[in-house]
């Protein structure tokens, strides 16, 4: 469900922004005939520089790059309006379906908090992992409420899927990012420290790195592809902190050393949750072979990756929620909620994306779309508008490799970046639904 900020007050007159108040969002009108200039300050390279800069606990041996997903939260965001309809700002009443209802992202502001989760790899174990980071100096939340004297260490109360703790967790400063750091590996012996070179040990001895399989659990080998012919993977070690499918609801609050100021969200806790919908060889409902496939011959090699049928049907991964301000599939209103069951798709196109070409930020109000990786690999993202039910407004970034998609519902932030040194095939495909 979009939640939509009440009685936004648009002048098409003014060329400064909407404000919808609620988040602290914006939207700018774009004056017909101009164009906002995104070679400066383009904030899908703010987001992905932001990812850059980040520090990983251990060695970059000790990880599976590809494989490392990041969630960063921002509480407000400023959107240019549509550029087939640059008077109408709201986008409840944007009903040209000519431009998807198309806003790009201008800028957004971060929190104090990012996450990351990833598959950590020792000479023996591979398995998943899971970092916090807190805004260090004077101007994060906690500071300011704790009289801006921290200290060296703040403490993390969280609960990963269902797993919570007992007791709030010490979260040193690192002094080379300014950030309180605390990475959780699921490694289950005592031995972690003799698995590791200097980087990570040093990161042990001072509670950076922290062994916890009571929170982070899993194997890597637990989707090993061998053995699992039609077996349900939504079902298959189902809470696992690296899931290929199932989504991973973190919920955290933050305090002080002494436990006496809190940054909580007022008691009810920050709820993130990594949830892209990215499926294919390695991310799939079901896997198997079958002879003779469709009175043919030979073996066919099959992986489900989505379906409205049998066991899957209660998924409904392919449908969607339309809200009465919306259009359905056919482009028609109507008063309450309603639900669509299908992906209605409305057009197929090809792109090539050269080096270091991104397709920026932005989301489309209504329509459900697929970014499939034909050839090369790419930085995913898909965020949230505005605030959803499960989590706060994060930026989900995954690696999108070859044969791999990752579909958006209505009203998804998403961009793409290419930055790698070659060209990358792109199939998109989607619905004006």
């Amino acid at each position: 469900m979009i939640i939509v900020h009440e009685n936004p007050v648009v002048d098409p007159s003014v060329n400064g922004p909407l404000d919808f108040g609620v988040h602290g969002d914006r939207v700018f009108r774009v004056p017909p005939g101009t164009a906002p200039n995104y070679q400066s300050a383009n904030p899908l390279l703010k987001l992905l520089n932001l990812g850059t800069r980040q520090r990983l606990a251990a060695e970059r041996q000790y990880y599976l790059s590809d494989h490392i997903q990041y969630l960063v939260p921002f509480d407000a965001l400023d959107m240019y309006g549509p550029a087939s309809d640059p008077d109408n700002l709201d986008p409840t009443r944007q009903d040209n379906k000519t431009d998807f209802q198309k806003q790009n992202v201008r800028d957004f502001r971060t929190t104090d908090t990012y996450l990351m989760r990833g598959w950590a790899v020792t000479n023996n174990w591979s398995g998943p992992f899971l970092k916090l980071s807190y805004r260090g100096g004077p101007d994060s939340l906690l500071s300011e409420l704790a009289g801006h004297e921290l200290g060296d260490h703040i403490r993390v109360w969280l609960r990963v899927g269902a797993n919570a703790t007992p007791e709030p967790i010490a979260v040193p400063y690192v002094e080379e990012t300014d950030r309180y750091e605390l990475e959780l590996w699921g490694y289950p012996g005592a031995d972690l420290h003799d698995q590791l070179e200097e980087k990570g040990q040093a990161s042990l001895d001072r509670g950076e790195l922290v062994a916890r399989p009571d929170l982070i659990r899993g194997l890597r080998s637990d989707f090993d592809r061998e053995g699992k012919d039609d077996a349900f993977i939504a079902q298959v070690s189902p809470d696992c902190a690296m899931h290929p499918i199932n989504t991973l609801h973190v919920e955290v609050a933050w305090s002080d050393a002494a436990g006496k100021s809190w940054d909580s969200r007022l008691g009810a806790n920050y709820q993130y949750e990594f949830n892209m919908i990215l499926r294919g060889w390695d991310n799939y409902l079901a896997a198997g072979i079958s002879p003779n496939p469709h009175g043919g011959v030979g073996f066919l090699h099959y992986r489900n990756l989505m379906s409205n049928y049998g066991r899957y049907a209660g998924m409904h991964e392919l449908g969607r929620t339309i809200e009465s301000w919306q259009l359905d599939a056919f482009g028609n209103r109507a008063p309450g909620t309603r639900y669509e069951n299908f992906f209605a798709v409305d057009y197929m196109d090809l792109h090539i994306l050269k080096n270091n070409c991104g397709i920026g930020l932005h989301r489309h109000r209504d329509n459900q779309e697929v970014f499939f990786m034909v050839d090369g690999q790419a930085l995913m993202v898909v965020g949230d508008w505005c605030k959803m039910p499960q989590r706060e407004r994060c930026f989900e970034v995954r690696t999108l490799r070859t044969g791999h998609f990752a579909m958006l519902k209505g009203g998804n932030l998403h961009g793409l970046m290419n930055a790698t040194d070659v060209d990358i095939f792109l199939f998109m495909f989607g619905g004006y639904d």
